[in-house]
């Protein structure tokens, strides 16, 4: 099976469309019409929505659908009851990705947030922030980092330049959320983004109509991550101790 989402139009809602692909059948032979239709009709406020991004969970237990009102919905792809709904963000969901066994997932946002959730359980697990529109985040096989890309919005950027636009890849770690790099290249807002598995390169794709493929030095490869560490009350950390004993030193 595979699922399509579309806009809605004139006086048609949004809709989802699910699709059986007979084994061993000619693929000219494939019905034209969706074996399940789900409707998406307008909000309570009179609002019509529009589906962003649609994954099949693991065992196709349900669909996993993103929209531009913030919210994110599971759907039976069996017979289209929705299942659950909750609104991670304030404003549209670009991107959503999972890592390669769907045990977690991202959303970036136009909000300038990306989150990390569980997804067995849907808990909210990290928050990843910056000052642009996130449009995707994806998170690294080899290390406990996450990605992200965006910028400044399309319509702004022929009076932009790269750095004031903010198009350059972001990278944060997973667990502290602690933005620790980036690296530059783009002169559009970054909209797709992409890791190897083996955790040695990625590519971004941005406005510009550029794809390019980046490799991760060996300082990055080689790299270990630091753990913070909690000062107890009353301790200092290296650097203040050691201003400390350049002032007294002057004095």
């Amino acid at each position: 099976m595979f699922a399509t989402i579309s806009d809605p139009f004139v006086e048609h809602n949004a809709q989802i469309s699910v699709y059986d692909v007979p084994e061993n059948d000619d693929p000219s032979s494939y019905s034209d019409s969706p074996r399940l239709e789900i409707d998406l009709p307008k909000t309570s406020d009179g609002k019509r929505v529009n589906a962003t991004n649609i994954v099949w969970l693991n065992l196709n237990e349900a669909l996993f659908v993103t929209f531009d009102n913030g919210s994110i919905r599971l759907y039976d792809p069996a017979t289209g009851e929705e299942l659950d709904e909750f609104y991670p963000h304030e404003k549209k969901i670009n991107r959503v990705s999972f890592n390669s066994d769907k045990t977690l997932f991202i959303t970036s946002s136009a909000d300038f947030t990306a989150k990390l959730y569980d997804v067995v359980d849907l808990k909210h697990l990290k928050t990843y922030k910056t000052d642009r529109p996130v449009n995707d985040a994806v998170i690294s096989e080899t290390k406990d980092h996450i990605l992200l890309g965006g910028g400044q919005e399309a319509m702004s950027v022929t009076t932009t330049s790269g750095k004031v636009g903010k198009f350059e890849t972001r990278f944060f770690h997973l667990v502290y959320e602690e933005e620790f790099g980036s690296v530059k290249g783009h002169f559009g807002p970054i909209n797709a983004l992409a890791i190897n598995p083996n955790g040695r390169s990625y590519a971004s794709g941005a406005e510009d109509g550029y794809i390019r493929l980046h490799y991760f030095d060996k300082s990055y490869l080689d790299m270990k991550d630091p753990v913070p560490e909690v000062l107890e009350e009353g301790e200092e950390d290296d650097d203040e101790m050691e201003d400390r004993e350049s002032d007294s030193d002057s004095d």
